[in-house]
């Protein structure tokens, strides 16, 4: 008799078969997801990644077949033969392979399976540290299945694409230089040099730069990443991005190029297609408008300054504030004249959280305002704010006062919160804007010193280096994130490509000739040898999956993720290693007490 594999070749998947293929033998080869025994006939749904077929084993036709179909259990590993044939009347037309099954005539049972630790099923009560434990089962479902494939899809469009327009997939080092500017570095031991350590890289920025001073002028690459920071859900030890570089251009070129790339990825995975160029917008206005840099323009709810319509109130807490330098900006909560004290409540903790005092808050009504802060305005006053922001009597209207920082990121998340809680964000919807002109530099007070806010190789824009000898803090970069609802897809800036601009800027941020020498000495050397203007950017790959694919984690889009405490359920990563190799390494360990 012969043997599946390795002379019976599949011939269909489990999703590929349709009513025109009735009457046709074909082998069919996957797992078991679920059986069905009805006396005289037993069905067996048959499952791989493309989809499920359902078997029919018939006693009446061969008894021995029909009782070994029943030793077959839920992951075991089948492969069959057999013929194609109507279900007729109890066609499933949910299915796509609902209107046939597979009159089983061989049967090889490949292998065996253990009872799986949680069923294989869409929605599962697992929870997720045993999902992640078991990762090859939970990779089985359709749910997780599905993004890891549209991830697999996203790749092969970003590489086809990129490659037609010119750019090279080029390689660069896993093992690397530890330059600490941001994150912690994570550190490799190096055998042959006892005492010194490579880096895995946080990303290929200099190495794409270098490329660029080499002459290879349209670079890419999907790489991995790697960053020793505190995770959140939508951070990983390790990530992927796509890594783009390009020479002899400025920022309209990188979003001319970026824009195809991201139409051509909505129109493909969604069948979206998206109007360009994708719109622009400063860090400034970003700021002013929804008190964050990657602001979701799905809904409204915008940030409004009243800080001079309040300035004189008897409302210490607003007066004060503005006389202190600060400001006063408030939101209108469309139809927020029914939300509880409860619901009030929570929008307080939110702003306390990101370092306001508190919110201060008043209902609409066809009398005018109720609530604590109403009595400190009159008629007169309440209507000056009402036609300001818009504001009607089925409204309510929450302010926050305080230094201009602490407004914004206060506000801008107490936007996030309302839109999420009254059901405000559409469905299907997706917003892009580019956010460009961010500061240069911030400046931290603990330190007294100026950090770069994006990184040490970003260029300045033109106009502003000579602002960089006389007031820094007012120096905007040819920096750039492209977001989409919320969220930042990717970033990237023109570079510095004169060696005396970056010496300078390693300067502002307290980097000494010596220091700037030993850290970065094979860049600034490559400076120096025709650099050519050049600039680029990273997508996070698996951000574009998850918020593509509707996952709410950046766990669900990722093959084999790391857990909120970078460790691996599945392999007890990270875990000792032997005394032999670290003695070879000259490592010792000490205990944390």
């Amino acid at each position: 008799m012969a043997e599946f594999v390795s002379e019976l070749k599949r011939t269909h998947t489990c999703g590929a078969l349709r009513g025109g293929d009735v009457g046709a033998t074909v082998v069919l080869m996957g797992w078991v997801d679920a059986t069905r025994d009805l006396g005289q006939f037993r069905f067996v749904t048959l499952r791989d990644r493309f989809g499920v077929t359902q078997l029919r084993f018939d006693a009446h036709r061969d008894a021995d077949l029909y009782a070994d179909s029943g030793r077959a259990r839920s992951e075991w590993v089948l492969a069959i033969q057999g013929e194609v044939v109507s279900r007729g009347e109890n066609a499933n037309r949910e299915l796509a392979t609902g209107e046939v099954e597979v009159l089983v005539t061989r049967l090889q049972v490949l292998n065996r399976s253990e009872v799986p630790k949680f069923p294989i099923r869409d929605e599962v009560d697992a929870n997720e540290d045993l999902r992640l434990e078991y990762r090859f089962l939970d990779l089985r479902r359709r749910p997780i299945q599905s993004k890891i494939v549209l991830r697999a899809e996203i790749t092969h469009i970003v590489r086809d694409f990129l490659h037609g327009e010119g750019f090279l997939d080029l390689e660069t080092p896993v093992l690397t230089k530890s330059t600490p500017e941001g994150a912690r570095d994570y550190l490799v031991p190096s055998r042959v040099h006892p005492g010194e350590f490579y880096a895995l890289p946080q990303s290929p920025q200099l190495f794409k730069q270098l490329y660029m001073i080499s002459g290879y002028d349209r670079y890419f690459q999907i790489c991995r990443c790697f960053r020793d920071e505190d995770l959140r859900a939508d951070r990983q030890p390790e990530f992927t991005q796509i890594d783009i570089e390009m020479s002899f251009i400025d920022r309209d070129d990188i979003y001319a190029v970026c824009d195809k790339l991201v139409a051509r990825i909505m129109r493909e995975v969604h069948g979206v297609e998206l109007q360009l160029p994708l719109p622009r917008m400063s860090y400034d206005e970003a700021m002013a408008r929804f008190g964050v840099d990657a602001p979701d323009l799905r809904y409204g709810l915008e940030l409004s300054d009243v800080s001079d319509l309040v300035a004189g109130s008897s409302f210490s807490v607003f007066s004060d504030a503005v006389a202190a330098g600060g400001q006063v900006k408030a939101i209108v909560v469309p139809g927020g004249a029914d939300l509880s004290r409860k619901q009030l409540d929570e929008l307080t903790e939110v702003a306390k959280r990101y370092g306001a005092k508190g919110l201060a808050w008043a209902k609409g009504s066809a009398e005018g305002w109720t609530g604590p802060v109403a009595k400190f305005f009159d008629a007169d006053a309440q209507r000056t704010i009402n036609e300001r922001l818009g504001a009607g009597a089925d409204d309510a209207i929450v302010w926050v006062a305080d230094r201009t920082p602490v407004v914004a990121a206060a506000l801008g998340n107490v936007r996030k919160h309302l839109a999420r809680s009254r059901g405000l964000i559409p469905a299907g919807v997706y917003k892009f804007t580019w956010v460009v002109d961010f500061p240069l530099l911030e400046f931290d007070a603990d330190q007294n010193r100026w950090f770069a806010m994006h990184h040490p190789f970003t260029s300045p824009r033109n106009e502003d280096i000579p602002l960089l000898d006389t007031d820094p803090g007012a120096v905007k970069a040819r920096a750039y994130d492209l977001v989409l609802n919320g969220h930042e897809l990717g970033g990237g800036s023109i570079r510095i490509h004169d060696q005396d601009l970056q010496s300078k800027m390693f300067e502002l941020l307290g980097i000494g000739a010596e220091e700037a020498e030993l850290k970065f000495g094979f860049l600034l050397n490559a400076l120096r040898h025709g650099a050519p203007p050049h600039g680029g950017l990273a997508f996070g790959l698996d951000r574009i999956v998850m918020l593509l694919s509707g996952a709410e984690s950046l766990r669900d889009v990722i093959a084999f993720p790391k857990t909120a405490s970078a460790s691996c359920l599945m392999t007890r990563a990270p875990s000792p290693v032997d005394a032999g190799q670290l003695a070879e390494l000259g490592i010792r360990t000490l205990k944390n007490e």
